[in-house]
């Protein structure tokens, strides 16, 4: 009874019961049962929306696509001697080249996130291995070496992030953690946010959403000692 609760769960928010636009009846319960599927045995399509240059949302359900990691929404890298948002570019390539299609994903795992990790297509091409070709994420050796050879050859043509330098997603994730520890332990209470369409928002003790706000290192949210270090950071103050 207790897993024909959660199913009935998922596939509740599945349908848009969050205030996302509802897909057909079909979709809703393949990305329900995408959540309790064996690894490969669930197949989905619908209408996405790009969280990130390696994550995507659809109808509430967050996917993270297998075998490539890209550079946090909050990440920068340097080319010709300026920084650029790398992270912010690499999410506005998955969206230009998903245009609005419908995707189709097939799932290969469950990730500590709970995120279903699927292959996912817009039309005939596999987006993880287009965004590794283009330069805007790295094969994820760590899970899979499907897409050294699309690595290769965007590095060796010096595509999207390999233009410049740059520090490897995992990498940055890491001094992100070390940074947000370093920060709680001194005290640092200002919780710098970043929403589902990438909008940096900072909360202070005491705001309406503080106490349900979490702070998730490894997407690029972090703490702050003080509101202006929030400020020139690119973060804004939650209006309520």
């Amino acid at each position: 009874m207790h897993g024909r609760n959660r199913y009935a769960d998922v596939q509740g928010s599945a349908c848009g019961r969050t205030g996302r636009p509802a897909h057909t009846l079909s979709v809703c319960l393949a990305l329900a049962a995408a959540m309790f599927a064996s690894p490969g045995s669930a197949q989905f399509t619908g209408r996405v929306s790009v969280v990130d240059g390696d994550s995507l949302d659809m109808s509430g359900v967050q996917i993270r696509i297998f075998g490539i990691d890209a550079p946090e929404s909050a990440q920068t890298c340097r080319a010709g001697g300026r920084r650029w948002r790398c992270g912010a570019q690499a999410s506005r390539a998955l969206t230009r080249r998903i245009a609005g299609r419908a995707v189709a994903c097939v799932s290969k795992d469950r990730d500590r996130y709970g995120r279903i990790v699927a292959v996912c297509r817009a039309g005939r091409v596999d987006l993880g291995a287009w965004m590794v070709a283009n330069g805007w994420a790295l094969a994820y050796r760590r899970h899979s070496k499907a897409y050294t050879h699309e690595e290769r050859a965007a590095r060796n043509e010096r595509r999207g992030v390999w233009r410049g330098r740059f520090m490897a997603p995992w990498e940055w994730r890491r001094v992100q953690r070390r940074a947000a520890a370093g920060k709680r332990a001194a005290g640092c209470r200002i919780k710098g946010n970043i929403g589902a369409r990438g909008a940096r928002i900072y909360h202070v003790p005491g705001g309406r959403s503080y106490d349900r706000t979490r702070i998730n290192t490894a997407r690029g949210e972090r703490w702050f000692c003080t509101e202006s270090e929030a400020r020139r950071a690119g973060w804004r103050r939650a209006r309520r």
